[in-house]
């Protein structure tokens, strides 16, 4: 049976009797947009810009500052973090995979790839909860996203606990943004705000399938 993440992060939001503190990936501002209005009410939201797929540089770089235009003209107390390019973790990441479809088994390690780093920077920082952006596209497998985000969760809470015999829980928050037409609300955002919208995902192996 299909598992619809949109209901299960809403039940997970409601058992809170305070604002939770989150780091959520995101891929860029449109993409952020919709989903920091969903979150708003319920998270302390700290944005994490960790995207080394993105190419060329220029385009990372211009990515980034519409970011964090956004977070500022919203104006609703976002927190914003940066992160180094690291574009060589990405090419060892995809190394043989870079014929791969779009969807297929590269993006699923850049997925892990930047999922990985903002589960570890959550824990290593106490926030409740980690998460990202990327489900607001259709072109993305909710499914695929998540099950990676649980799978790290499970990892870095074992290591934890490991290292410190105590039990801190930085949790994943499951989600499939898209839903509750998120990625339409994304799209009047995007005018709103005048955002500029990329007409690929950022690495140039997924650039060079669309065109």
């Amino acid at each position: 049976m299909k598992i619809n993440y949109d209901v299960l992060m809403q039940k997970e939001m409601e058992k809170f009797n305070h604002k939770k503190k989150l780091l959520l990936h995101s891929c860029c501002g449109p993409c952020s947009s919709a989903v920091i209005l969903r979150l708003k009410d319920y998270f302390d939201i700290t944005i994490l810009y960790y995207n080394p797929n993105i190419e060329p540089e220029e385009e990372y770089i211009k990515r980034k500052n519409e970011q964090k235009r956004l977070i500022h003209e919203l104006n609703l107390g976002i927190h914003f973090k940066d992160s180094d390019y690291e574009h060589e973790a990405f090419l060892e990441a995809s190394k043989h995979l870079e014929k791969e479809p779009e969807g297929g088994a590269r993006c699923h390690k850049c997925y892990y790839l930047r999922l990985q780093k903002t589960g570890e920077l959550a824990k290593k920082e106490g926030f409740d909860y980690f998460g990202t952006t990327l489900t607001v596209s259709p072109y993305k497998n909710s499914e695929v996203i998540n099950s990676i985000g649980l799978l790290i969760e499970k990892d870095l809470n074992k290591a934890y606990y490991e290292e410190n015999k105590s039990v801190l829980v930085t949790r994943f928050l499951v989600s499939d943004f898209k839903k509750r037409e998120g990625y339409k609300k994304s799209i009047e955002l995007s005018k709103t705000y005048h955002l500029y919208r990329q007409d690929y995902c950022g690495c140039l192996f997924a650039k060079d399938v669309d065109s």
